[in-house]
């Protein structure tokens, strides 16, 4: 039988599956003045719009395909900066973690903990993300199938801890692609959790480039249409003032100039899905 998933409360939002949340932010903080800059620009269209919004970006790439890529600020500066945007804007935060000691420091600043597909299996991360308390987004290994997110679930709820939801970014479908399976967000949602869907990293080409991650970013808006109509409790998507010129994946962001329409769209959209 299909489960009713929980009301996920999130600062001042919640994850209801009533009005659509999104996670909006760069790939990673780039500078504590380019931060500033895109959170505020963002804080502006979720103010015209009415929409509500959970800022990201990330202290440290730690999944990079090349040694020589950018990886970040750190988690102590990174989760500063994080934190003070979120109070002085009045809006939740969120960034991904990779070890327990990164989970325990980021608790500290962060509304919610995410942890990379890569590591959704890694289960000393995801109890010591769990009993912080904070809010947990799992994203989905590209090499996980929706049923098995269960596991994951019973590790957090095994902590205590009942605040968390999933995040669908998309299947690895051969060498260097990715394809994302709307049956996903419908088999999750049955399961009785709350998916959210990646438009930027569903689109990815991963070392699709050579040395870095290759990537359709004008497909994301395509994809993320897709999954509003099909049914989820929020949106990721990355953007950036110049894509071409982002420290880590520019090819999978959407330009910040078209980011207003692209999230009118999904919302005209969601206002018309059955709930």
């Amino acid at each position: 039988m299909p489960q009713t998933p929980p009301i996920i409360p999130i600062g001042p939002l919640q994850l209801d599956g009533e009005q659509l949340v999104y996670i909006l932010g760069p790939c990673v903080l780039e500078s504590e003045e380019f931060a500033w800059k895109m959170a505020r620009a963002i804080h502006g269209i979720a103010l015209e719009r009415g929409l509500k919004f959970i800022f990201k970006a990330s202290y440290d790439k730690a999944n990079r395909t090349s040694i020589g890529s950018y990886r970040g600020i750190g988690v102590k500066e990174g989760c500063r900066i994080l934190g003070e945007i979120g109070r002085k804007l009045g809006v939740p935060v969120t960034t991904d973690v990779h070890s327990p000691e990164e989970a325990e420091i980021a608790a500290e600043y962060i509304d919610v903990l995410q942890i990379p597909a890569f590591l959704c299996r890694q289960t000393d991360l995801i109890t010591a993300a769990a009993r912080t308390g904070r809010v947990v987004n799992v994203k989905k290994g590209q090499f996980l199938a929706p049923w098995d997110v269960k596991h994951i679930a019973a590790k957090i709820e095994a902590c205590e801890n009942n605040k968390f939801f999933f995040t669908e970014r998309g299947t690895s479908f051969g060498y260097n692609a990715l394809v994302a399976d709307m049956r996903s967000l419908y088999w999750i949602r049955e399961a009785g959790y709350r998916i959210v869907f990646d438009a930027t990293h569903s689109v990815q080409r991963p070392g699709g480039l050579g040395g870095t991650s290759g990537g359709d970013g004008i497909l994301a808006p395509v994809l993320a249409r897709a999954a509003v109509a099909t049914g989820c409790d929020g949106v990721f998507m990355e953007t950036h003032f110049d894509p071409s010129q982002a420290f880590s994946d520019g090819p999978n962001q959407v330009p910040f100039d078209q980011l207003s329409s692209v999230l009118g769209t999904l919302q005209a959209i969601h206002s018309v899905v059955p709930r």
